[in-house]
């Protein structure tokens, strides 16, 4: 069911309702970016399976309290990110 597991946002600029979530490539299963764990191969699958469902329905659950939200990976270049926050946070 969706929202039923707990949700944490890394950084959240509360009066703006902006939610900025940062992902590891390899953790959250960014395939064209990570790396392939080469042990417990079976327990990432489920773990990045695990963090891909949280990761589908965490938007659109932010999204009906009114919360934007920005997704930051860590391949991404630091300004550019950084820029597509300020640029929610612009009046």
């Amino acid at each position: 069911m969706p929202g039923s597991r707990r949700r944490r946002v890394d950084i959240t600029f509360t009066q703006a309702k902006v939610a900025v979530l940062v992902g590891g490539c390899c953790q959250h299963g960014y395939l064209e970016q990570a790396t392939q764990p080469k042990t417990k191969r079976e327990w990432w699958d489920w773990n990045i399976a695990r963090k891909q469902e949280g990761d589908a329905d965490t938007n659109p659950i932010l999204a009906n309290h009114g919360w934007r939200v920005v997704r930051v990976w860590e391949h991404e270049d630091p300004d550019q990110s950084a820029e597509r926050i300020v640029e929610l946070l612009r009046p």
